[in-house]
């Protein structure tokens, strides 16, 4: 069963500007060291950090919750298997939020799908609920 669905379209060179103005304040306070080494060593580096932030916007709308409720940034972190394939994980606030979300004898997974074509940088999260042992 689908849990939660969130969405963010983030624009790159807004990004951009933002990573030029504010720099590691900005890349320490949102994303995690995984995160950034991913960014740093990409060609595109504001459009790895606008498609992140998009997956960290959207997945705050799949909880239910938007970036409110003590919800922090780094509660939701992109990495990617080594196929390459984006995957999300949530800690702290997050994940208490996930777990309350999630029916008894059930796992959630969280889907997570990125793309860009410049300026925008787009994510969509879906969480789903899989049952998975006796309640």
């Amino acid at each position: 069963m689908i849990l939660g669905i969130g969405t963010d379209l983030a624009n790159i060179e807004r990004i951009a500007g933002v990573l030029a103005r504010h720099g590691d304040r900005f890349r320490n306070r949102v994303f995690t060291e995984v995160e950034q080494a991913k960014a740093e060593r990409r060609a595109d580096v504001a459009g790895t950090y606008a498609k992140r932030w998009a997956a960290k916007e959207a997945c705050s709308k799949a909880l239910g919750t938007g970036l409110r409720m003590g919800i922090a940034w780094k509660d939701m972190a992109v990495s990617n298997l080594p196929t390459g394939q984006p995957v999300m994980q949530v800690t702290g606030w997050a994940a208490e939020r996930l777990a309350a979300m999630t029916p008894e004898g059930h796992e959630a997974v969280i889907h997570v799908t990125l793309t860009d074509d410049h300026p925008w940088a787009q994510a969509f999260v879906v969480i789903e609920a899989r049952p998975c042992c006796a309640p």
